[in-house]
């Protein structure tokens, strides 16, 4: 079977670069259709064919200071259309074409290819912080796939019931760990503490409840707090409130640069006011770590399963109440920690979800 995975501006390149490996190894023929990715390196190919087909110029020009990102989006948006009509026809020799984002929604469905089935993944089923008509538009991007899939029960029956999107068309396939990050060499912390350690990890935004988890931690002595991501917001106010024991380290950091955080930390929090799944949740489980999550989204799912401690998004008092009663409780950590490597080795192991994938595009090419 011929497939092509296509995220245009390389928004997930870990859970790219984890799809096409597994569906390689499942034996598709898979090519990774995308752009390079702006902040590193990404995984080298592994079985499958990774083609920069998107944003070529953009790729190209600087863009630290304020005045060239804005340059850089104009160049983007700009080459979108034509990089996604040059698509089309790169789609003529794929029997599925299997899409992980699409970010100018409106435009994008007049220029989706035909004749061949198309897949979506609602990595988020309705944008974020969205511009003015967005959430109009990505409703009506749906209507132009032959399936959906979503990570959670959740996101399906909010596809579902939120959005009218067909039920027969809306897949339940799980995100799965990222065990290639926890395969890499062992190497030092990137702090030295005698304390345990509660990690923060991910871009840096609002809706990652970052202020109710500083509000949460006052208090807490025999920790430290690590907030490790890049910035997509003004940080100075929050690092000001800080208490001590918390270190921040506002920038991106690399797949390579990565793994001594997670290895070192003895609980992994999500304090998000909202979300349907998370990469930084399954590199959490990859690493077989305990969670701390908002019970938002797909969230409730994984601790239904027994790998997290769930607490309401925006309580500071219930958060700070959990981090401290597990901080405490050494064989609760354990138990989660030991149901995370479960998982992750199981049900969010990405030889299953391969399979399931596979069976989700023949069904789609079935006469």
């Amino acid at each position: 079977m011929r497939v092509h995975i296509v995220d245009p501006s390389a928004y997930t390149p870990p859970y790219d670069h984890a799809l096409c490996a597994a569906l390689a190894a499942a034996g598709a023929e898979v090519s990774l259709y995308t752009s390079r990715f702006a902040y590193g390196p990404v995984p080298a190919p592994s079985g499958y064919e990774r083609v920069e087909h998107f944003y070529r110029a953009t790729a190209l020009a600087p863009g630290s200071a304020p005045l060239a990102q804005r340059a850089r989006r104009a160049l983007k948006l700009a080459e979108h259309v034509p990089d996604m009509l040059r698509y089309r026809r790169a789609a003529r020799a794929a029997e599925v074409v299997h899409f992980q984002w699409l970010s100018v929604q409106e435009l994008d469905r007049r220029l989706l290819p035909r004749g061949r089935p198309l897949v979506l993944t609602a990595h988020d089923v309705l944008p974020r912080e969205p511009a003015p008509g967005q959430r109009a538009a990505q409703r009506r991007l749906y209507e132009r796939f032959d399936a959906i899939v979503a990570h959670s029960a959740h996101g399906r029956s909010r596809l579902i019931d939120e959005l009218g999107v067909e039920a027969e068309r809306v897949h339940v396939i799980p995100h799965g760990a990222f065990a290639h990050l926890a395969e890499a060499p062992e190497a030092p912390p990137p702090f030295e503490t005698e304390k345990k350690v509660v990690l923060f990890f991910g871009l840096l935004r609002p809706y990652k409840g970052i202020d109710v988890l500083l509000d949460a931690w006052r208090g807490i002595d025999d920790a430290e707090l690590w907030i490790a991501g890049m910035p997509r917001m003004d940080v100075s106010a929050l690092e000001a409130r800080a208490s001590p024991g918390v270190r921040f380290v506002p920038r991106f950091i690399t797949d390579e640069q990565l793994p001594p955080y997670f290895r070192r930390a003895d609980l992994i929090v999500l304090p998000y006011r909202e979300i349907e799944q998370s990469g930084v949740l399954f590199t959490a489980l990859a690493f077989g770590k305990p969670l701390l999550l908002s019970d938002v989204g797909g969230f409730g799912e994984i601790a239904a399963a027994g790998a997290a401690r769930a607490v309401p998004p925006g309580d500071a008092d219930a958060l700070g109440a959990a981090l401290r009663e597990l901080l405490a409780d050494p064989a609760a950590l354990g138990a989660l920690a030991a149901r995370s490597r479960e998982l992750a080795a199981g049900e969010y192991g990405w030889d299953g979800i391969a399979r399931r994938t596979l069976a989700l595009y023949e069904r789609l090419l079935a006469p």
